[in-house]
């Protein structure tokens, strides 16, 4: 047990350092900035974090959610981003311990935290996380499962499937239904978990977002431009996926079987 508990708080404190620069690549990416430089900065009056301001939810805490010099308020999601990506980092871990594919799929949960964030808010999914996933995804699948042929098929069918169904809806109403980000993340997903885990993806989204998309459609009495963005369903159904994918996909065989 002690063993598993010092993995886990390791998992744990490093979940949310590595939620902490999320933070800034959620709020730069969007804007064109660099991630590495300058300095986190108070987005009001400039002040330059010190290490002391810049400790994963302490800081929120200690600070009152403000600014220490300025005391503009400090977003609630920096510290939540900063759990979450703790709490993935420890669901992980009880998923997969401390098994070598911990490694591609914490990597791939992360763009997944980051996508999630910056789609919410500015209907974006930048090429900087999702081209280089693609090519991350397929790296680690010659050495890990899903194995290349599944991730290359996963590649095909992700960015295939919703390609098809943007076509076919610019067809049918004239209008864009379907990003370019969306097919290049799916894309993403099915590099990370093969395709038989980007089905499972594609299916768990579509259920995920028409539950929801009627929901927010029938409260704002108004069309499908109030939906949210499919990315951000995207985002919880890979994550899930990841988790507990294959054991999904048993069960649904299993109502098959003789």
């Amino acid at each position: 047990m002690m063993p598993d508990a010092f993995a886990a708080t390791v998992l744990a404190v490093f979940g949310l350092m590595i939620g902490s620069f999320l933070n800034v690549c959620i709020y730069r990416l969007p804007r064109q900035r660099s991630i590495v430089r300058p300095r986190s900065q108070c987005p009001s009056c400039g002040y330059e974090l010190r290490w002391y301001d810049n400790m994963p939810v302490v800081s929120y805490v200690m600070l009152g959610g403000r600014c220490r010099r300025c005391r503009a308020g400090i977003a609630i999601r920096y510290p939540l981003v900063e759990l979450i990506t703790m709490a993935v980092f420890l669901g992980h871990y009880a998923v997969f311990g401390l098994d070598p594919i911990l490694i591609p799929r914490l990597l791939f949960a992360c763009s997944l935290i980051v996508l999630f964030a910056i789609d919410l808010e500015h209907h974006l999914l930048p090429n900087a996380i999702t081209l280089p996933g693609i090519v991350a995804g397929l790296a680690f699948s010659l050495f890990l499962p899903p194995g290349p042929m599944s991730s290359l098929i996963g590649i095909a069918v992700g960015g295939g499937v919703l390609w098809v169904l943007g076509e076919a809806y610019y067809r049918y109403a004239g209008q864009e239904g379907m990003g370019g980000g969306d097919v290049k993340m799916l894309a993403m997903i099915g590099a990370f978990l093969g395709w038989k885990l980007v089905l499972v993806t594609l299916v768990l989204s579509s259920i995920l977002g028409s539950i929801i998309g009627v929901a927010v459609i029938a409260v704002k009495r108004g069309g499908l431009k109030y939906a949210l963005p499919y990315g951000t369903f995207l985002a919880l159904a890979a994550l899930v996926a990841s988790l507990v994918g294959e054991q999904i996909v048993n069960w649904y065989l299993g109502l098959y079987a003789i």
